[in-house]
Formats: C-alpha cells, structure tokens, sequence
C-alpha cells in the first residue's frame, strides 16, 4: 500500500524572482531526502504561489526499505584472548550495532580473521522518517533572507503555517515556533483558513478559496485572459517570457484586464513607454496589426473580476503619473545639447579608484581607433567610430536615465538621432553595452561592436589596475560579463585579436597620450590574459568542446583569440581521422624532447646544419623551415596539417638520430631543431594535453 504526503511552507509574500528556483529547489531537497532514507515514491510534484511553496509525493512506500549488510569488527586476535573469551574490543563493537556476542561470525580476509555481524535493518514507518522533513525546510537557501522576531533563523521571508499530511495523518514536527498541521490560508482577502481532509485534496480545497496553487494553471489561465482581450479588440501582444513567469509569481488567483492611457505619450520613444509599463508596472503593452505601440496596457489581478473598474483605474492613474515624469524629462533633455552633457561627465565618477566618466572616455577614443585599424574599419567608420567615442556616454546624466536607469544607451540613440548625429554613431551609442547579458545580443554594426569592446577592454584594465580583480563570487562590476562579451563579439565577427599584445600595445598608447591618470596598465598583462582564458573555457564549455581539446587549446602559445576558436575546430575535426593518434604521439615526442632544452623565452633560435650527421636531420630540417615560413601566412588548419605531414619526417629523424648525445654542440644543434618545431606546434595548441586511443 502506498501514501500520499503534502507539505506546504506558508510564508509573507515572497518576491516573484525567487518562487519558482525556491520550488525547484524544494522538489530537489525532498527528493534527495527520501532517497537517503530509503523512503521509494513514484511522483514527486510542486506546487507555488507568492505565499505557499509545497511539494506533494505519491505512490510513497509505507515504510523505509529493510537493509541486510555485513559489518566487520575488529581482527580475532583481538576480540578474544587467549582464553577465547570476548574482549572489551568485540563487546563494545556489538553493542554499537546492537546486537550481541552471540551474532558475531569469523572471516577471513587477507589472510586474517575478522569479527563479522550480518546485520538487518528493518524500515521504520514513513510517518516517523517524514519528521525528518523539517531539516529540508530549514536547509533551504535562498540569495536574500531576513530574520523576524526574536529568532536567529533567517528565512526569505517569514513563516506562518506549515502544512504536513500522509493521507489523512498528521506528520508532527516544528520549525521555530510553528507546528505542522493540516490548516493552509486562502487568498488574503477573497479566502479564509481552511483545514485539509488528506493531502490528496490540496488543489481542489484551495481553489475554492481562490487560490490556484499549480503555477501551470495560473500561467494558463493568464494567457487564455490575454487572449481573449486581444481577439475582442484586434490586437498584438507579445507575451516575454520572463515577464509572464514573473506576473505568475505574482498571484495566487489571476484576473487579466485592460487600461488606457493618454495618446499624447506616445509622441515619446517606444522604448521609454515599454520600460514604464513592462519594467516598472509588470505591463503587457499593446500594438496594432501593424505593429504600431496602442495607448493600451494589460495586466492581471491577483484576485477576481468583481470592482474591476475601480482595480483598471488606479492602475491608470499610476501608469499616467510615470509616464508624465517621462515626458517631462524628455522634453527638458532636449533642451541641453550633447556638448552640454558631455562636459557635465567630467564631475561623474567612474570610480573613485579610477577617475571621471569623461576620463573613461578619453581612454576609450584611443583604445577605438587602435582596435578599428586592427580589424579593419574603413575610413568612414573610423571617423564615425571617433565621433561615438567622444560622447557615448553623454546620456547617463539626461534626466531620462536619471529616473529611467534601463534606458542608459537607448536615450543616448534617440538623443544623437535627434540632435543630428550620423545614424551609424547613434547607433554605436546604444550598442556599446552589448551584450548585457552571457547570452544577450550582440552589437549589429562594425562600430558598435568595436566601441563596445573598446568599452568593456578598459573597464577591465583600470579594475585590474587599482587590484580590484573578481574573487570567487565577488564580482562588483560585472567584469566577467564583460569579459565574456568581448569572446562572443570577436567571435562573431571573426576578428583576430592577441590579448597579450593588444593590453600591452594599449598600456603604451595610453602613456604616449597621457590619460593613464597614473593607473598602471602594463602591470597585469598576464593575470588579465589568464581571466580572458578563463572566459574562453566558459565559452567552450558551453559549446561542449572536449576538456582536453580545451586545455590543449588554452595551453598553447597564440593568445590571438579567433585562432583558439579555429584550434579547438580543428582539432575536434581531425581526431576523426584515423592517422591522429600516430599524429600526435609523433609531434608530442617532439615537444617533450624540446623541453629539455630548456631555451626559455629566447626569440631567435638557429640550426647549423653543417653539424647534422643524416639525411633523417637534413629532410626534417628543410621541411621545418618551409613550415616556418608559411605559417603566419596560413590558416590554424593549413598550419595544422603541414604540422600532421611531417609525421614521417619525424618519425625517420628520431630512427636515424639519437638526440642526447654526449658531443655538447651536436646535442645544442638538435634540441635547437626540436625547439623551433615545438614552437610551431605550440602555434596550433599544447598537444601534449590531448587524450589520444
């Protein structure tokens, strides 16, 4: 016979970000408890409302699964003396088990004998092991807490009812000073208390106190409201996801409605009517057929239709209140030329640490025009990229990004667009925070893309110069995320670029012209290559790149970040190839025979070949020369397979050729031979890292 188990935490209104992980994670937390103790189920469903988190287990076994094991004790010799009589050793060994002296049985194990006790374990009552749930309660973590009353525990917010029912029975245990019970709350204010028969009618009670407890339903009820709205009205909605999940988090019993507003705002940037209604109300907006924005919103109720002229509005009224404020700073925005704005950046701090946002920007135009010669900008896109670089930033203290901080980029489009400025730098404007997220999109022009990375390459410099470097979780100014993006837009457009070469050729550009602002830029070179790795094993894992291909990739000596993206491409294509063991072993033996010349950083290496003793050393060393010379005119995989090709040099040359010998100048010459290719091979990646079968 199987049970049914419900328990349900009753809290304060939770925020609606945190619900739904706060729902997987109990579904989690249960599930690992039963499995630890032996408890089988078959389903395990959750359930969530901003008040209730509760999770429901079916098909669970009426008691734990007996365990028979064997437990061994201490050696023979040792559990009875010489008189075969039991020691304090075997006697206090049986009664930790429980068990006594009479249960004891010998065996032998390696050559030894062993006190043994085959023990059985019977299953305790699931009603007694689900006490136990009050530890997957208060082993919940959550990103923010708060404590209430006089207790210490910290919770996300505080509890005021715990439901815990097998079938019909109770489940007893207490958290602080709240019992479990078989009482749950109905709506705040369209519900009252109620008390559950058996755990099987949790859904069904609580809708009659208008509550809809599966997050699925509501979600299902507020798309089938909106749907209605906009067929009856001939609208477009765009249901964002993330949107629709947080407004299901929001309520326990949904009533979707519509609201107007005065026409007059639409005058302003769509944009700034979407973040008033979307982002600060938790509005739906409304477009036409034709994709015009409406003076229309929707949102939804947590509760039923009945006043719902007077819930539609007060809505109104807030809506309207926002969108007059917007309206009054985009009218006096307009008043103040860029210019204006521009030098007001001179008194806004980037950091302390660091100096002004204009300053930042001084920075910024250099370290664009470098990276724009490098990639390859026409000279219509450098002078426009110039132009970008010199005000960017100029909205962050308009009067809309004041009071609209989601809009900083957006504004400073529609702004440039509008005091006259070229398109493709009102663009690069509003690009230049892209992405905003890991997954975010990407900048669209060759402007915006160089400009953000621009940005974001000396936002991580002057952090690492004034040592404020990410530390574990400790990362206040989004570096990673920045970082990150930087891998993802040169990855996008296929740019080449050594990071090693680039943060020293930008150290000394920033010197040159003086607006270091006696930051040291050069000082962290490679802890800054090293967090750029970091960012490309990111990518790569989320790729599902082999780790080894991974390391081999990171571990060579191109810092160039495109030719890691085509090493790590070609690698994983010609592991496919059935000659890549043979391959590899083949050039690895070069790379370890190569380290033991120990040659460093020395830039220039030469071979005598007056010194060879075989045609084996001559063939390789020609071969190697012309693979010198083509390789930086070549591809990553052209580099790679004139690399694969000389196998059968290789393999001739160590036949023929013993590298370690005792003449001093011979052994210089051919580890020098060895060292030259082991550069080459370390052009491609580290081939010592792979795994090869």
């Amino acid at each position: 016979m199987t049970h049914t188990f419900l328990m349900e935490i009753g809290l304060e209104e939770m925020p609606a970000h945190v619900v739904t992980p706060s729902r997987q994670q109990l579904v989690k937390r249960t599930q690992e408890f039963l499995q630890q103790n032996r408890l089988s189920y078959g389903k395990v469903s959750s359930f969530s409302t901003p008040r209730r988190l509760t999770v429901m287990v079916e098909e669970l076994a009426a008691k734990q699964t007996d365990v028979k094991r064997e437990v061994r004790g201490p050696a023979k010799k040792i559990a009875q003396d010489a008189d075969g009589n039991w020691t304090k050793a075997a006697q206090g060994f049986v009664r930790g088990q429980k068990m006594t002296t009479d249960d004891i049985i010998f065996k032998e194990q390696k050559g030894e004998e062993y006190v043994f006790l085959d023990k059985f374990i019977p299953g305790e009552p699931a009603k007694e092991v689900l006490t136990g749930m009050k530890d997957v309660i208060t082993a919940m973590t959550f990103s923010t807490n708060m404590h209430w009353g006089d207790h210490d525990f910290e919770y996300i917010r505080p509890i005021h009812w715990i439901v815990a029912l097998l079938d019909q029975v109770i489940v007893p245990f207490q958290v602080l000073d709240i019992k479990s019970g078989r009482k749950t709350q109905g709506h705040r204010f369209l519900g009252k208390a109620i008390e559950l028969h058996q755990a099987s009618d949790y859904l069904t009670v609580l809708e009659g106190q208008f509550v809809i407890a599966d997050p699925a339903k509501r979600q299902a009820m507020i798309e089938a409201q909106i749907q209605k709205l906009v067929k009856a009205n001939k609208w477009t909605v765009e249901l964002d996801p993330d949107l629709l999940e947080e407004v299901v988090n929001l309520v326990e019993y949904p009533t979707a409605f519509s609201g107007t507003f005065a026409a007059k705002y639409l005058n302003m940037p769509d944009e700034v009517l979407i973040t008033s209604m979307k982002d600060h109300q938790r509005y739906f907006y409304v477009r036409d057929q034709a994709g015009k924005l409406l003076p229309n919103f929707i949102s939804v109720r947590n509760g039923n239709a009945e006043h719902l002229d007077n819930v539609i509005s007060g809505n109104e009224k807030v809506l309207a209140a926002r969108l007059e404020d917007a309206e009054f700073f985009y009218t006096e925005d307009q008043k103040q030329t860029i210019a204006d704005y521009v030098a007001r950046l001179k008194s806004v701090s980037f950091h302390d640490k660091i100096g002004t946002m204009y300053e930042k920007m001084q920075r910024v135009q250099l370290i664009a025009q470098a990276l724009g010669e490098k990639v390859g900008l026409t000279a219509d896109e450098l002078t426009d990229l110039q132009r970008a670089s010199e005000i960017y930033k100029f909205d962050l203290v308009t009067g809309m990004v004041g009071e609209f901080p989601e809009l900083q980029g957006v504004m400073g489009e529609k702004y440039a667009l509008l005091q006259g400025e070229r398109p493709a730098v009102a663009q690069a404007i509003r690009e230049h925070y892209l992405p905003i997220s890991a997954d975010g999109v990407l900048p669209e022009s060759k402007v915006g893309a160089v400009l953000a990375l621009a940005d974001k390459f000396d936002s991580i410099s002057s952090f690492f110069a004034v040592g404020m470097i990410p530390n574990g979780s400790n990362d206040p100014y989004a570096l990673r995320r920045q970082a990150f993006g930087i891998v993802r837009i040169l990855h996008d457009r296929q740019w080449h670029l050594s990071v090693t070469n680039f943060e020293q050729q930008m150290a000394q550009l920033l010197e040159k012209h003086q607006v270091t602002f006696n930051l040291d830029y050069g000082k962290n070179i490679q802890p800054i290559k090293q967090f750029m790795d970091d960012r490309m094993r990111q990518w790569f894992g989320n790729h599902q790149v082999n780790y080894d291909i991974v390391d081999a990739v990171l571990g060579g000596h191109n810092n160039d970040l495109m030719a890691m993206f085509d090493a790590a491409q070609v690698l994983g294509e010609q592991r496919q190839d059935t000659n890549f063991k043979e391959s590899i072993e083949a050039l690895t033996r070069v790379l370890r025979l190569a380290d033991k010349a120990n040659f460093g950083d020395q830039e220039t290496l030469s071979v005598d070949p007056a010194l060879f003793e075989n045609d084996a050393e001559k063939n390789l060393y020609e071969a190697v020369k012309k693979v010198q010379e083509a390789t930086p005119k070549h591809s990553v995989a052209e580099n790679f397979v004139a690399l694969r090709d000389l196998r059968p040099l290789i393999e001739a040359y160590f036949e023929a050729t013993m590298v370690m010998v005792d003449d001093e100048k011979i052994r210089k010459n051919r580890l020098t031979q060895l060292a030259i290719l082991a550069r080459l091979i370390f052009t491609v990646a580290n081939l010592n890292e792979l795994i090869v079968k």
